[in-house]
């Protein structure tokens, strides 16, 4: 039986169906809120690999244009579902291949770039690059380990900086509040600016 590829939809569809999903948190991560509300009216926002959605949900209440996307199926339906009348934020995409309408103001991260094997990390900081403008916030968790299995693939130290370098400054940089189980003692909440 071939391995499943963690980098196509139906890994991700699988694991949707069968309700493992120890990734999802169920709510709106502290760090999230308070962004939230420090952020100037109307940001375009991307959320890629949005998931069931929670936080998609919490910049769109507050006013902001948001675009959240996932390639599987069974997760549109779990983000459908936690959005209710904002689920007109959602879209069926590819990360990696569809037009997402750039500009945006801000990318939020949280357990995509951990979700996508290595292979594909250097295309991630490549199009999150793109889909920013100059000025524009690359925002959110990420995940740390020194292990090689994954998902989650955790970084290493230096990696991120390496994958960013020349594309993103980093600004701010304080450990999670209150990780899930699986992120537990490895994530950090991280703010890096586009370059010009």
């Amino acid at each position: 039986m071939p391995k499943e590829d963690p980098a196509g939809p139906e890994f991700w569809e699988k694991r949707y169906r069968e309700r493992f999903t120890p990734w999802d948190a169920g709510a709106v991560p502290a760090e999230v809120r308070a962004l939230v509300a420090s952020l100037p009216p109307r940001q375009r926002v991307l959320i890629p690999g949005c998931g069931s959605a929670y936080e998609a949900r919490a910049f769109a209440e507050a006013g902001h244009d948001v675009v959240a996307i996932d390639f599987s199926d069974a997760a549109l339906v779990a983000a459908r579902a936690v959005l209710g009348e904002w689920r007109t934020v959602l879209r069926c995409a590819d990360f990696f291949a569809d037009d997402l309408g750039a500009p945006f103001d801000l990318v939020y991260e949280r357990a995509f770039l951990c979700a996508l094997p290595r292979r594909r990390w250097t295309a991630y900081a490549e199009r999150v690059a793109a889909e920013l403008g100059a000025g524009g916030r690359l925002v959110g968790f990420f995940f740390w380990s020194e292990g090689e299995r994954g998902p989650p693939f955790g970084l290493k130290t230096g990696e991120l900086e390496a994958l960013f370098a020349g594309r993103f400054a980093r600004v701010a940089d304080a450990p999670a509040q209150a990780s899930i189980a699986v992120f537990a003692g490895k994530e950090r909440w991280q703010e890096w600016v586009r370059s010009p």
